[in-house]
């Protein structure tokens, strides 16, 4: 009997919808004729999911005794008895309670697969084996319930739930997954940002690596050979020569810029066995892949070209890393060699010729160290001065006829040197040197036409112009290095200055100063690293300048000591002795801006905890009298009612339930504005905006008034007024806490409630003929635990008007105080109008 089929839908955290979607796919299956049952779903209180499970058949659970307690599990043995022709089995992660037949429900979903019965099965990416300790690392949270992945990846579908951190935020924010008493704590702990963009990238790149195996397998069943641009894969071609490290990071430079990017170092070997390739280096270029998280293969093959297209196509490469060949341009010349025939044949496969310092033949490599101080185009002018001027002086000398002496001709050659010296420095007034030598021995020493001296006298003439020659050449040129020299040390100097007065002015940070160092040096990208404080042989990026940073020593060209915690790592050249002089100085100054942005960020933290300190002192300076209160008072009532040796009347017992009624509204107010002030404080408000009417707005928040006061409350909205672009919940919660503080200051006289449009935004203002408030208190009013003016001390806390305040800036709206016109204060709420079109679009 053929195998049921299982499909997981995986999800990256709790609450993206896994269970949602596949009880949608269990309805869809329902409604083509399938037998659907749910085994076991876990709604978690989630109003949404629950209702999905309507329609659905549902195997009851089996009831499991343990250690005096009872659980309910999912009851195999019954869903294997009325053999569905699918079943929903929700959490494969689950560990069952002892005394069932399997200790883990992946297990039992196994054991329904051998029946033939199809499973629709969740998991959350935390619950991976494979990934446990990294996402424990990440959240600081343990996961005990895992699954193994082989489990998952044979999985005959894998659907993943994917929602981006900030919708799923919202989604928590508005209560659709915990409880409102964990929504504060959830947020600023698991479901923050950052966890939660670490945990969907982990869960992209798990099922980016499962559909990697089926593309794998489809491309060897169907013996396609074509490349297949599915996922960058870079295959580096290594010979054993001293520039495969340089190859290497090439190579994992061009994958890490594609997600997923994978490398595959190989390395041909002839059938003979016969190879120039060192042992020693192709050992540490394994190395050196490994630890970048590539790969080291050997083939073997006579034609090399051939062997590394192969190779690359049968790896589905997208790009292929060779180096510039280490032959002379003479050697080149009568064979194009490997990367020209590579280039011709990679078809599909894109190829990069990387240059490196091993290239070009050992002539070309010395050649560079033969320049002296001046750049090329003086040595260039210095030449064309030799190659001119010395026939031109022949001329004239050869013009004056028997009067010019061999010494006399001496001199005048060596002053044209001295001229080619100072124009081009050594190498050129040392070519112009010798050439007039010869011109002097052939033209002006006897016997002329030869290069044979005749006289001794001339010898020793002709061999001291030669010194002297080379030895003004060499004072010129070393004269042409050292001002250089000083230039750079004036550029240097000056550049340093300016960083070190930027580092104590506080005006740069890590980040800028290692761009200042990346453009500086023609870097692509630079990296301080931090030893990790409690394991001490791992270090972590503490910043970075470029497309992205080196995570460690193997990823860089170069790698800078700063201080036994600090290093600086550099990718993009090799540096010269005098650049790496200047680094260090730059490192230690970006050392200095690290030190000093901790010691700002502690100080932000200490006085963050000292504002903490300062808002708990006030809290429980404010809220230790007001919880006593209406708690004593609800006390007092049930000990009346509960009280046997008292008999109360029919009105004496309805006086009492309504002091028990007003002391909870008292204690709801309460807890609901410190519940609302923590949630500001913490940044986890999320407003929903949408058109909302000020009218259907305000007949809500009005119901929590109490009817005494309702009579003195004012309501004129136009009825063709505006709607507002706001969220319905926090709006009906700012216009109840401001009318709420309204009435309490006006004890006497209406309280007005009206609103007006003015351009882009409508005003609603609430009215009041109070004792007002001073100029110099109306913005110590929307300060936590104020109650300014209060004349009953028993009805709050004073965080009303600050959370109206804080929800209204939320939306996107204003909330400020005005003189009532003949006395009092009037409270103006000011948020975004919505537009005549939409406001019509959104009425029909």
């Amino acid at each position: 009997m053929a195998g049921g089929l299982l499909r997981i839908y995986l999800g990256a955290a709790p609450g993206v919808g896994k269970t949602y979607a596949m009880l949608g796919e269990a309805h869809r299956r329902l409604k083509r004729g399938c037998d659907v049952v749910v085994g076991f779903c876990e709604t978690h209180g989630r109003e949404l999911t629950a209702g999905q499970l309507e329609g659905l058949e549902t195997v009851p659970r089996r009831l499991v005794d343990y250690r005096g307690t009872s659980f309910t599990e999912m009851d195999l043995a019954a869903i294997l008895e009325r053999r569905p022709r699918l079943v929903v089995v929700d959490e494969l992660a689950h560990t069952n309670i002892p005394g069932v037949r399997h200790e883990k429900r992946w297990q039992d979903v196994e054991e329904l697969l051998a029946a033939g019965i199809d499973v629709l099965s969740t998991v959350n990416v935390q619950h991976l084996e494979s990934l446990n300790d990294v996402v424990e690392h990440i959240t600081g949270v343990p996961q005990r319930e895992t699954v193994p992945d082989e489990v998952v990846r044979r999985a005959d579908q894998i659907e993943l739930v994917d929602m981006a951190p900030e919708a799923l935020r919202k989604r928590m924010s508005h209560g659709n997954i915990y409880p409102p008493e964990r929504i504060d704590a959830a947020l600023s702990n698991y479901f923050r940002v950052g966890n939660l963009t670490a945990l969907r990238e982990l869960a992209l790149l798990w099922v980016a690596d499962r559909v990697d195996e089926v593309l794998n397998r489809y491309r060897t069943d169907h013996d396609i050979r074509r490349v297949w641009e599915a996922r960058e894969r870079v295959v580096v071609a290594l010979t054993g020569g001293p520039e495969g490290e340089t190859l290497i990071r090439r190579a994992a430079r061009i994958a890490s810029r594609s997600a997923g990017g994978e490398v595959h170092a190989v390395h041909v070997l002839r059938s003979d066995g016969l190879t120039g390739a060192s042992p020693a280096k192709l050992s540490r270029q394994r190395e050196l892949v490994e630890s970048l998280g590539g790969s080291f293969h050997t083939v073997v093959g006579d034609d090399i070209p051939v062997a590394l297209l192969d190779f690359a196509r049968g790896t589905n490469a997208t790009q292929l890393v060779i180096g510039t060949s280490r032959r002379s341009r003479v050697a080149r010349a009568f064979d194009e060699g490997i990367g020209a025939t590579v280039i011709a044949d990679s078809g599909d496969i894109d190829v990069h010729m990387v240059t490196h310092g091993h290239s070009g033949g050992i002539l070309r490599r010395r050649l560079p160290k033969l320049t002296g101080g001046l750049n090329w185009r003086r040595r260039t002018a210095a030449m064309v001065v030799a190659a001119v001027g010395l026939p031109a002086l022949t001329m004239v000398l050869l013009a004056l006829g028997t009067n010019v002496t061999p010494a006399s001709a001496l001199l005048l050659f060596l002053l044209a040197v001295v001229g080619v010296a100072l124009v081009g420095g050594l190498y050129p007034a040392l070519l112009a040197a010798i050439a007039g030598g010869l011109i002097v021995n052939w033209f002006f020493v006897p016997p002329v036409g030869s290069f044979t001296i005749g006289e001794r006298n001339n010898v020793v003439a002709l061999l001291v112009y030669i010194a002297v020659a080379i030895a003004v050449a060499t004072v010129v040129d070393r004269s042409a290095r050292r001002a250089t020299q000083a230039a750079r040390g004036r550029a240097e100097t000056a550049m340093l200055a300016s960083l070190s007065r930027s580092v104590l002015a506080g005006n740069r940070g890590v980040p800028s100063l290692l761009e200042q160092i990346r453009e500086a040096f023609a870097l692509t990208s630079v990296t301080m690293l931090e030893r990790d404080r409690d394991e001490r042989e791992h270090w972590q990026v503490a910043g970075f300048a470029g497309p992205s940073p080196c995570h460690k020593t193997a990823d860089a060209d170069e790698d800078i000591p700063i201080t036994d915690d600090l290093r600086l790592l550099l990718r993009g050249r090799a540096l010269a002795a005098a650049d790496r002089r200047v680094l260090v100085s730059f490192a230690e100054q970006a050392a200095v801006a690290l030190q000093r942005a901790r010691l700002a960020k502690q100080a932000a933290e200490a006085d963050k905890l000292a504002e903490g300190n300062k808002m708990r002192t006030a809290l429980l300076a404010a809220v230790s009298h007001d919880l006593r209160t209406p708690l004593a008072s609800i006390k007092a009532a049930i000990a009346g009612l509960r009280a046997e040796d008292i008999e109360l009347d029919e009105a004496d017992t309805k006086e009492l339930l309504i002091t028990i009624d007003d002391s909870a509204d008292q204690l709801t107010d309460l807890v609901a504005n410190l519940l609302d002030m923590s949630r500001l404080h913490t940044g986890s408000v999320t407003a929903t905006c949408q058109p909302v009417g000020y009218d259907e707005v305000i007949s809500r928040a009005l119901r929590g008034i109490d009817q005494h006061d309702l009579g003195r409350i004012q309501v004129d909205i136009p009825g063709i007024q505006r709607p507002v672009f706001a969220d319905p919940g926090l709006l009906e919660r700012v216009v109840a806490n401001v009318v709420s503080n309204a009435v309490r200051h006006a004890p006497t006289g209406l309280v007005t409630v009206t609103a007006s449009a003015h351009l882009d935004r409508v005003e609603l203002r609430v009215i009041d003929r109070g004792p007002g408030i001073r100029a110099d208190d109306r913005e110590r009013v929307f300060a936590p635990f104020q109650r300014l003016g209060d004349r009953d001390t028993t009805t709050g806390v004073g965080l009303g008007l600050a959370v109206a305040r804080g929800f209204t800036e939320a939306m996107g709206g204003t909330l400020t105080p005005e003189d009532t016109p003949g006395g009092g204060v009037t409270m103006v709420i000011a948020l975004p109008a919505v537009r005549a079109e939409a406001a019509q679009a959104s009425s029909r």
